[in-house]
């Protein structure tokens, strides 16, 4: 072969000439592997980086938006029930809401696509997928213009003309909850725009605004000078300044007394007597503060400010219909009664009396005690038997 016929010297000035920046004189690469090829082996020498070395990957931290609340050994399940049940039922309670404020109670298919957040139906699906669903509550038909419509059932129209009854027969009711809310609220007025945005909480009915001319001796509407109108009480009745924990406690004072704890930071042995302990104990649990007198004006991070706080909420619950509540109900009022940021973390503290369900960004909270250990409204108001019914109704094929 030709590379035999190399001599040596000739090999050692091909070899000079490679380490010199010049180009090499060899192109070929079959060249360049028999010059520089090492006899020795170095693939016993390890490459990897020790594990030890290596950088860890940050776990992914879960979103709050998908998080849950409750760990699965804590999970109360016919409460986890009941927000699955009402996130599967949203497209019927909003779209109850929507056409039964539109003329004939109907509404253009093309139009409806474009709805999904007053419906209530998932974006970027087809609204007719979620009508299907639910055959006993909505039909689709044609119109004499060729165009598809949605719209109730002959049910659901019997339906809703029972709703309306119970709205009435219920007038007064819905009025003292109104009143309440505004005597816990700081100023003694709120927006009625905040009063409509929670209706279906309390079972105030759609037309309130205009029922509010027949009460002149409890509420009075004023028109700010950005056009908002703000519900303000009229006179203070001390009968309804009495809250739903208040109650309690006469019929049961020691169920009330462990409902609560607020614990308090003080040394291990303070050599407390019998009687000095129980008032301690008293300051740690049961919250004193009427969520009917003034708390604006305590010092936020303080124990009576939270019992205060603690003891509103807890009388909120008790007005409304099912006795639970959303974040954004909560959210809604958070000015009027003086919340914090920290309301979540608040409410988590007190699982005796309150149980969050559901994610940490839109989470529930429900008054354990309203509830039997089948997870059923020991009272109901007949708005919620009704819509009770309606869901039923809703869920059959």
């Amino acid at each position: 072969m030709a590379w035999r016929l190399l001599s040596s010297k000739t090999l050692i000035s091909l070899f000079h000439s490679s380490l010199s920046p010049s180009p090499s004189p060899f192109p070929n690469p079959i060249w360049s592997s028999l010059l520089f090829s090492s006899p020795f082996s170095t693939s016993f020498i390890s490459t990897k980086t020790p594990r030890k070395l290596k950088p860890r990957k940050k776990k992914k931290k879960e979103s709050p938006r998908t998080k849950l609340v409750q760990h699965e050994s804590n999970r109360i399940h016919h409460f986890e029930h009941l927000v699955q049940r009402d996130s599967f039922l949203r497209f019927v309670t909003k779209s109850k809401i929507f056409l039964s404020k539109r003329p004939e109670h109907v509404l253009r298919l093309d139009d409806a696509g474009k709805l999904h957040h007053e419906l209530g139906f998932p974006r970027g699906r087809k609204v007719v997928r979620s009508i299907e669903k639910h055959p006993r509550i909505f039909q689709t038909y044609r119109h004499t213009d060729g165009k598809m419509w949605f719209g109730f059932t002959d049910l659901v129209e019997e339906l809703l003309e029972e709703e309306n009854r119970i709205m009435d027969e219920m007038e007064v009711d819905r009025v003292t909850r109104v009143r309440k809310l505004l005597m816990m609220s700081k100023d003694k007025r709120i927006p009625l725009s905040k009063i409509y945005h929670t209706r279906s909480l309390f079972g105030i009915p759609e037309d309130f605004r205009d029922r509010v001319s027949k009460f002149p001796d409890y509420f009075r509407v004023v028109v700010e000078n950005d056009g908002r109108r703000v519900l303000e009480l009229v006179n203070w009745d001390p009968a309804l300044a009495v809250s739903q924990l208040e109650k309690d406690f006469v019929l049961d004072e020691d169920k009330v007394k462990k409902a609560f704890t607020f614990p308090m930071k003080h040394g291990k042995c303070l050599d407390l007597d019998e009687d000095d302990a129980r008032k301690l104990r008293l300051l740690s649990s049961l919250p004193l503060v009427s969520p009917y007198s003034d708390g604006s004006g305590l010092d936020l991070w303080t124990v009576e400010a939270e019992k205060y706080r603690v003891g509103l909420l807890h009388e909120f619950l008790s007005l409304t219909l099912e006795k639970r509540a959303s974040i954004h109900h909560i959210v809604e009022f958070k000015e009027e009664f003086s919340l914090t940021k920290h309301t979540y973390q608040m409410l988590l503290k007190q699982p005796r009396t309150f149980y969050l369900a559901g994610t940490e960004m839109n989470w529930v909270v429900f008054l354990r005690d309203a509830y039997d250990e089948d997870g059923v409204l020991i009272h109901r108001d007949p708005q919620v038997v009704f819509n009770e019914k309606l869901y039923r109704y809703a869920e059959m094929l």
